[in-house]
């Protein structure tokens, strides 16, 4: 995975893991993204794209929930995507509340959870990573 990371930063590096080495990937090009997720969307990999704003005092209250659950369940790609930042992509997954967390998997989304859930998340990743 760091190869992974590596290469996204080395790549123009406007897209990288959070600060301090989290396993949550951030986004700041709506091509990258596009790019990215068209590599991994099909995929069997349990794929958490959390949309939060940085104004955003729920996303603030759960963000360090998200990288302990990046770090617990390594099985499962974590992404993070400002709804400021890239509205079009905002407004492809019908996004209307932050924060909001689609799971997605195999083609399809999986579920979602609106709001600052932390327990009802983790045991939506916890149930979907597996099948």
């Amino acid at each position: 995975m760091g190869s992974f990371f590596s290469r996204l930063a080395g790549e123009g590096g406007d897209d990288a893991p959070a600060p301090e080495n989290s396993r949550v990937m951030q986004f700041h090009s709506s091509a990258r993204w596009q790019l990215h997720f068209n590599e991994v969307k099909d995929s069997n990999q349990l794929i958490v794209i959390d949309f939060s704003a940085s104004w955003c005092g729920p996303c603030k209250f759960i963000e360090p929930a998200i990288h302990a659950m990046a770090d617990k369940f390594t099985d499962v790609e974590f992404v993070k995507i400002d709804v400021d930042e890239l509205s079009d992509v905002t407004r492809e997954f019908q996004v209307q509340a932050m924060p909001t967390f689609v799971l997605w998997k195999k083609g399809k989304e999986m579920d979602r959870v609106v709001g600052a859930k932390k327990d009802e998340l983790e045991k939506k990743v916890e149930k979907l990573r597996a099948a």
